[in-house]
Order: C-alpha cells, then structure tokens, then sequence
C-alpha cells in the first residue's frame, strides 16, 4: 500500500495502536516516524494515559520531522467531559529539507487511515503547537 507520491506504506501497527488510543484509551499519544529503511511509517513512542500534553510535546524532536496523535480530554462551558483526537503534523524549520518533504507528502494519506481524527494541527515550532491552540481548537 505504498503512497505514490512519497512511496510510504503504513505499518499495520499503527493503525492498531491509534484504535487503542481512540477506543480503550490506552494511550494518551502516540508519536509515529517515517523510517526510510523500511520506507514506510511506524510507530516511534506512546505515552500512557496518565501523561500530559507537556509530555507529548517533548517526544517532539527539535530537529527532525514526525507525526502524533494526542487525545485531548477537556471539560466544555456546559460542564460536559469531552475528548478530542488531535494529528499534529511537526515539521520544525530547522529539520532538512528531504524529511519536511517526506512528510508533506505522506500526511494526507497517512491521516486518512487513522480513521477518527478531530483536528490537525500542521507546526514548525513549538507555539504553532501550544497546549492554548489545542484548547482553543478543541472548544
């Protein structure tokens, strides 16, 4: 199942895990990465439910490009506990040229088999990211 534009499969993983995030909440995020070896996309780090948006933005990169899904609890103006699943595709401008293209090309494929998505969120630094702009979004 290789993307024509980018030629990046999906590791079966990945959508496994993103199941277990979105329907037994077993994971709080999950960070994915393009491995160019095996040229295709699997599943880098996941953070437990008990991690915190903070711990998300860590496993970022400073340097290097990567997808992640974050499942974003919050409680609305009318007191109602809500969840939102968030794809963030990182693309930081100080990541080389290759990896940025690699990515931009296999996102919208790449988020099409992650059925259930809420947003996305495209950011090249870490503000474009901010837990205020997930909150903002997700109301």
């Amino acid at each position: 199942m290789a993307n024509a534009a980018s030629g990046m499969a999906v590791d079966d993983q990945c959508k496994l895990m993103f199941q277990e995030l979105q329907r037994k909440k077993i994971f709080r995020f999950i960070i994915f990465k393009i491995d160019e070896a095996a040229q295709k996309i699997v599943v880098e780090k996941t953070g437990g439910p008990e991690q915190t948006y903070d711990d998300f933005t860590k496993c970022m990169p400073e340097n290097d490009c990567r997808y992640g899904v974050y499942d974003f609890d919050f409680v609305t103006e009318d007191n109602c506990q809500k969840s939102k699943i968030f794809f963030i595709a990182w693309a930081p401008d100080t990541s080389r040229i290759k990896p940025k293209m690699m990515y931009a090309s296999s996102r919208d494929r790449f988020k099409r088999e992650l059925n259930g998505i809420h947003y996305e969120l495209q950011a090249t630094d870490p503000t474009e990211m901010d837990i205020h702009v997930i909150r903002e979004k997700a109301n």
